[in-house]
């Protein structure tokens, strides 16, 4: 009996140490899988109020509810998960709004992704709609690929897939559109 009882202990310690060791490695996996996918940002601001200016003059104002910093990435981004405000002034302190539901600004092209009910509205009654819209802000270039649609002060339109125009509105190529347009300056 005393063999028995022993060989029962042995059996009971045994399984208590193989169940120990496995959940600790379980753990440590999860760690080490944890570690690998997390990607947290490095900043995170909440109603942000960003004015840019260049020689004591604002050149625009971003606004957004969110901002998320992930510039601790290879390829660094900045994140408005909760859209954004931005109003740009020419040299004559005129305004252009743009809103969108997201965006997201890449250091390393100085690209901005618009998406969601992208609209821009010029000082002049000019406005363009679309879901997405990108902005190169090295060449102050807006471009999309989506259906878009472009309204002017006359009340012309044109729309269709694939736009892109300088931010001023002077230079518009379209790919394929259709529209009425009133007025011809």
């Amino acid at each position: 009996m005393k063999r028995t009882f022993k060989n029962t202990i042995n059996f009971i310690v045994t399984i208590f140490i193989v169940t120990m060791l496995f959940s600790c490695e379980t753990s440590l996996k999860d760690v080490q899988k944890f570690n690998q996918s997390s990607f947290v940002p490095s900043g995170e601001a909440d109603s942000i109020n960003l004015k840019y200016t260049d020689s004591g003059k604002i050149k625009s104002i971003l606004k957004s509810a969110k901002m998320l910093d992930y510039s601790n990435i290879k390829n660094a981004f900045t994140e408005f998960p909760n859209g954004l405000t931005v109003t740009m002034f020419d040299e004559n302190g005129n305004t252009t709004i743009i809103k969108a539901n997201y965006a997201i600004s890449y250091k390393k092209t100085d690209i901005i992704d618009l998406q969601g009910d992208v609209v821009i509205n010029s000082h002049d009654g000019k406005k363009l709609e679309t879901n997405q819209l990108y902005f190169d802000q090295k060449n102050e270039w807006f471009f999309t690929e989506k259906t878009f649609k472009y309204t002017d002060e006359a009340g012309g339109f044109l729309q269709g897939p694939g736009v892109d125009f300088s931010k001023d509105f002077k230079v518009f190529n379209m790919q394929k559109s259709s529209g009425e347009v009133n007025n011809l300056n």
